[in-house]
This record gives C-alpha cells, structure tokens and sequence, in this order.
C-alpha cells in the first residue's frame, strides 16, 4: 500500500469517527461519545479509534470542530459572496435559520447542545465550546459593524444588542425544533431576527 493511499485511508477512518461521534452528541451530549462506544458501533478495535485522538477529551474538541466546520462550511460560507454589511448579514442569518430548522444531525446543532452541557464547567472542552460561540458571534458583529460604517445602519446602532438578540433566536429556534417540533418556529426567528435589525 502506497503512503498516499494509506493516508487518505486514515483520513477517511477519522471523518468516519468524527460523523458518528458528532451525531451521538448531538443527541446525548459530547459525554455521550467515549472510545468504547464508538469503536462497538463502528465495529473497529478500541486501539483503532485511540489512535486517531487518544484521550476522550481531544475525541469530544474533535466532535465539536467538525460540526462547527460543517456548520460553517453551510452557513457562513455560502453567503461569503455577498458584500460585507447587511446583505452579507441576512444572508448568514438566512442560512442559520435554514440550518437549525432543518439540521446536518439528528439532535440539532451541536454547539448549542454544547453550549448547555459546558457551559458552567472549566476545563478545555469548555474553552473549545466558548471558542466557536466566539467565531460565531465575531461574524455577525463584523457585518453588523459594516453595516453601521457604510450608512446601511444608522450611527447609533446598538449592536451587541442586535448580536444578543440575532442569537438568542437561533437558540430559541433549535429549542423549538428539538423539544416541540414547531415548524412555525423558523418563521419567528426570521421575524425576531429582523426586529433585531430595525431598532426603533
């Protein structure tokens, strides 16, 4: 076997690992992943999946990283080609809304499950989880900010409170789908998120 090829194995074991990690937590939380069940589930060895992250802890930063990136890659992404400001903003808050009414797992979004389970408690996962919150908001804040420096928003724009109010709907929205499955509940972010954006 060539190295080429043995690495693209390698990679392909790994997103294999990754996507079922990522849709156990979704559901169960990043402690409901641990070498053992994955490995039994995946029917690999247990050294199998040890090799590609060792400690349970990098397995749950890992988890939460690839779901992070599929969300970025689906959210974020797409609306890059849209002009920095408010465009740029509706169209990320656009495919948000998409995103948690109609989610990559079958939990919903991971990082606002995340977000719950880690919330209080120190230690690295914790700080992973508080890092992308932390990406997330920074791309809404930096078309918010546009937004107000090219005259789309007025000067006296308040935007860390739109910011608090833009996400508090995408968390009331994966709660309304999660727990009630309330299709209307898409149609109420987009409207809180617009409020959100027309400040009287």
């Amino acid at each position: 076997m060539s190295p080429r090829r043995s690495a693209a194995e390698a990679r392909a074991t790994r997103e294999r690992i990754l996507d079922r990690a990522a849709a156990i937590a979704s559901e169960e939380g990043l402690d409901g992943i641990t070498i053992g069940r994955l490995a039994e589930e995946l029917e690999m060895s247990k050294s199998g999946v040890h090799k590609h992250f060792g400690a349970k802890e990098t397995l749950q930063i890992s988890t939460l990283d690839k779901a992070f990136l599929d969300f970025w890659h689906r959210v974020v992404e797409p609306a890059l080609a849209q002009p920095p400001g408010l465009r740029r903003l509706r169209a990320v808050c656009a495919n948000s809304v998409g995103y948690l009414h109609t989610p990559l797992l079958p939990g919903g979004c991971l990082m606002t499950a995340a977000l719950t389970e880690y919330d209080g408690r120190p230690g690295r996962v914790r700080d992973a989880v508080a890092e992308v919150w932390s990406r997330w908001r920074e791309q809404l804040r930096a078309d918010l900010s546009s937004a107000v420096d090219s005259g789309e928003l007025p000067a006296g724009f308040d935007i860390d409170q739109a910011l608090f109010e833009i996400i508090a709907a995408g968390l009331a929205l994966n709660a309304a789908m999660q727990l009630q499955h309330d299709e209307a509940a898409a149609g109420r972010a987009r409207r809180a998120i617009e409020r959100a954006l027309n400040q009287s």
